[in-house]
């Protein structure tokens, strides 16, 4: 292939847990990660001669580029945000202005619906039976979606020849975490080619190091022509995420953006080809019910299906990021959430279990019954979770009535359950999520939120979704 096919190499690199300490002083060395970060992935080019003090710097535009790309605030300043989304885990190929997904351009497609394809060697990580189903189950979830037919060659050139090395090699890999594979957009020679980094740790199923199947999977999407999308739940994201491969399902935006070269797989029930196609949640969509939300360390948390946003005061932009990226231990689809201040921890509740998180780790003895509250046997679930500072009472909300939880004494109040709408007038339909703000109490009712005072129960406004959680479209 030419040199141009080179350039779309895709460096997945991974930089783990980078959340957890906000840098306070962005160092030398910080800043010259930062500019070649943006030369390599969003093309900021030398300025010759002195900086021009005039007018926006091109590195302040490549920044807010990025932080535009992700989702960030846009300061165009390297922040601490900014600066620990450039360290996490990513795929190499550079990111440019997209929507969603996107292609490489150029019409840079395989022209043939049956391609070939040969595992040149193996990692010493993986049994070689593992590999070979990792691999084949990653073309599978393309294949399923289109015509494409994938076929193992064992010699000769294939048209996607799949090959393991190390650091120091021809690959431009560098060692343990950073850039953990690459592959060539469509195309002779090198073209669809997909290498895989032998300095990671490549595993079957675990989520300690690198599942190869999710890594594959997205790699082969470049094999076939999509370049990275800015949907924080495709496959396409630049940054690898965990997911468990006996229940993955290919999300909606990697579906329309392969069919956009290829079309649909003429195998299928054309009436409904992807019934379970995961649609990644949207905060501009004002009839979405959340699931729940909750505070951590001054922090607002919104959960919906496999996904939170985080958002911060200062903020205006949320984060929306996958629970597991976050607590690969959590459940998706939770009922319930709230901030234990007693215990400095995020209680997740899904059915009759709660879920308990330290930062990241799962506390030790959990998940465990909801009765350990004190909850009667007969529920089976709760729909909201919300813990008032003054009282410092947890309030349990079970269809319409609530139950009140002494979290010094963990003891349930006597004389619970209590109808919900004797203590807050005007909520007659049932609690979908509640937290406390600022003094606050908000209880949400589907798309509403209501504005309460806890203790006199009055009631201030009502409000939408989007009062917190921003839509951020452009």
């Amino acid at each position: 292939g030419n040199m141009k096919t080179f350039n779309l190499s895709i460096l997945l690199s991974l930089a783990v847990a980078v959340y957890c300490v906000p840098i306070s002083q962005v160092t030398e060395q910080d800043e010259s990660f930062a500019e070649s970060y943006l030369k390599k992935f969003f093309n900021l080019t030398e300025e010759s001669g002195p900086v021009v003090r005039r007018g926006i710097s091109s590195v302040t535009k490549k920044l807010s580029e990025m932080q535009r790309f992700f989702g960030l605030q846009i300061t165009g300043t390297l922040d601490a945000d900014t600066l620990a989304m450039m360290k996490k885990p990513r795929c190499g190929v550079p990111d440019g202005k997209i929507a969603r997904f996107s292609t490489f351009g150029g019409n840079l497609k395989w022209e043939k619906n049956s391609l070939t394809y040969r595992i040149v060697n193996y990692t010493p990580d993986m049994s070689a039976t593992e590999v070979d189903n990792s691999i084949e189950k990653a073309l599978q979830v393309w294949a399923k979606v289109t015509p494409l037919r994938f076929t193992r060659i064992y010699s000769g050139t294939a048209d996607i020849m799949i090959s393991f090395g190390h650091h120091g090699d021809f690959y431009p890999f560098d060692g343990p975490d950073g850039t953990l594979a690459h592959a060539f957009a469509p195309a002779a020679g090198i073209g669809g080619d997909a290498h895989f980094d032998d300095d990671e740790t490549f595993t079957f199923r675990s989520n300690s190091g690198y599942v190869l199947f999710m890594v594959a999977a997205h790699e082969f999407g470049h094999s076939l022509g999509l370049s990275h999308s800015d949907d924080p739940g495709a496959l396409m994201y630049p940054v690898y995420s965990y997911r468990n491969p006996e229940t993955f399902t290919l999300p909606r935006d990697d579906i329309n953006g392969i069919q956009s070269l290829y079309g649909p797989n003429p195998d299928v029930d054309p009436r409904d080809p992807n019934p379970t196609a995961p649609t990644t949640p949207d905060a501009c969509d004002s009839t979405m019910v959340l699931d729940a939300v909750a505070t951590l360390r001054g922090e607002l948390l919104f959960f919906k299906d496999s996904f939170f946003w985080r958002s911060y005061p200062q903020s205006n932009t949320p984060q929306q990021t996958l629970i597991n990226n976050f607590w690969p231990d959590a459940p998706d689809n939770i009922d319930a959430a709230y901030e234990s201040q007693q215990l400095d921890k995020l209680l997740l509740f899904k059915g009759r279990r709660v879920w308990a998180f330290n930062a990241y780790d799962l506390v030790l003895g959990y998940p465990r019954s909801i009765s350990t509250f004190g909850l009667p046997s007969t529920v089976r679930k709760v729909d909201a979770v919300l813990y008032d500072v003054e009282s410092r009472k947890t309030l349990f909300f079970v269809g319409d009535n609530y139950y009140s939880y002494d979290e010094a004494r963990k003891t349930m109040d006597q004389g619970f359950p209590k109808r919900v709408d004797e203590k807050f007038s005007g909520l007659t339909s049932k609690v979908t999520a509640a937290f406390q703000y600022r003094g606050f109490t908000y209880i949400y009712s589907g798309p509403y939120m209501f504005e309460y005072s806890l203790r006199t129960g009055r009631l201030f406004r009502v409000l939408k979704n989007n009062y917190f959680l921003r839509c951020t479209k452009y």
